[in-house]
């Protein structure tokens, strides 16, 4: 049996918000910061600082716009971003598969 290598796993994916926010992403579509915010019951800090993580790897874009005199950031998951979540699921689905009792 090969041997699962656990420091193969994508840091940028791993994290409960990135997960959060890529699957959110992937599930649902473009969302913009304050759903996203809501979504995973996060601070905007918190949430901001992932999002730039998560754009600085690729894996989503953001497009800002504004509505009336207020600025509006929509994030949409890349298509790098949906392959590095599909492996990500991949190894904790073989993961799951092989440990579990």
């Amino acid at each position: 049996m090969d041997e699962i290598n656990f420091n193969g796993l994508d840091s940028a994916v791993h994290g409960p918000l990135r997960l959060g926010v890529l699957t959110s992403l992937q599930t649902d579509g473009p969302l913009d910061f304050t759903s996203l915010k809501k979504r995973l019951d996060a601070a905007d800090g918190s949430v901001a600082m992932h999002l730039r993580k998560l754009e600085e790897a690729s894996y989503l874009t953001c497009q800002k716009s504004f509505v009336g005199r207020r600025p509006k950031s929509t994030y949409r998951i890349s298509s790098k971003g949906q392959q590095a979540l599909r492996d990500y699921l991949d190894t904790m689905q073989e993961i799951i598969n092989r440990y579990r009792m």
